[in-house]
């Protein structure tokens, strides 16, 4: 990879760091969530007339993957208000990765070696986050919150790689899924914070803005970088954010860092690195 590519794919894991870090930074109200999917589809709600439509064989993948995201972003809120950004975020993106890789023996495709240690670093990871969590219930908590978030992080990968690929327009069917995406979730919480959505976006525009194009601009990043570089070098250096959201829960959150959470951090970044280039 070219040096402008690594400093892309570096930028967009920080960004995806970032926009996790507003979420976590007010996570005693779901708003900040609301906001940042609200942005996300205006920004690309704006891009939309200068890009073609999707195929029409691409559209249900939209609107299945749309009703996953709702999901995630219900789940999203609810673990960043039990637990901290450094112990969260590794297991959400890293345990993703091989939740996507494990169904595949169900369909004819066997796991190599460079997988199964993936696998192994990973589950190591996630065991180590257990042993961290020990006597602690709402880290315990967070731990299966983290979890069933990748799972619905798995699952969207999923529907998006076999959409994306019926589309004819990767970047068309992106834009259309973030502005699902955002509507979706505007329409679930707003009974919960409808009221007072507007005033708090008012008061933090950073969130609805910074976060919104954080976010858009993280994924819109890596499928540029994709297009320059092999796709398991882009998507191996993307985990970094594991790293990034680690170091950001430490010196800006003020997250205490265990020895143990410390190892686990590192190894399921390792492992999610692997997973991508096995």
């Amino acid at each position: 990879m070219s040096g402008a590519v690594i400093a892309a794919v570096l930028l967009a894991a920080l960004m995806h760091a970032g926009w996790n870090t507003l979420i976590k930074a007010r996570a005693a109200s779901g708003a900040p969530a609301v906001l940042v999917a609200a942005g996300s589809a205006l920004l690309c709600a704006c891009c939309l007339p200068f890009v073609a439509a999707p195929a029409a064989a691409s559209w249900p993948f939209i609107a299945a993957s749309t009703l996953v995201h709702a999901g995630y972003f219900k789940l999203l809120i609810a673990t960043y208000r039990t637990g901290e950004l450094s112990h969260a975020y590794p297991l959400m993106r890293g345990c993703a990765p091989l939740l996507v890789a494990l169904p595949g023996p169900l369909m004819g495709e066997y796991l190599g070696p460079g997988q199964w240690l993936a696998v192994t670093l990973i589950c190591g990871g996630v065991l180590a986050t257990l042993f961290d969590a020990a006597g602690h219930g709402a880290a315990r908590r967070t731990t299966l919150l983290a979890l069933a978030t990748a799972c619905l992080i798995a699952c969207y990968t999923l529907i998006d790689g076999a959409g994306v690929r019926r589309s004819g327009a990767p970047v068309a069917y992106t834009m259309w899924l973030f502005v699902a995406v955002g509507l979706a979730v505007v329409a679930l919480e707003w009974r919960t914070h409808g009221a007072g959505l507007l005033p708090f976006a008012r008061r933090h525009p950073l969130i609805l803005f910074g976060g919104g194009a954080m976010s858009a601009g993280a994924y819109g990043m890596a499928l540029w970088a994709m297009t320059q570089a092999p796709v398991a070098l882009v998507a191996a250096l993307r985990e970094t954010s594991i790293l990034f959201a680690a170091a950001i829960g430490a010196l800006v959150l003020r997250e205490r860092i265990s020895r143990t959470r410390l190892l686990a951090v590192g190894l399921i970044a390792g492992g999610a690195c692997a997973m991508r280039l096995a």
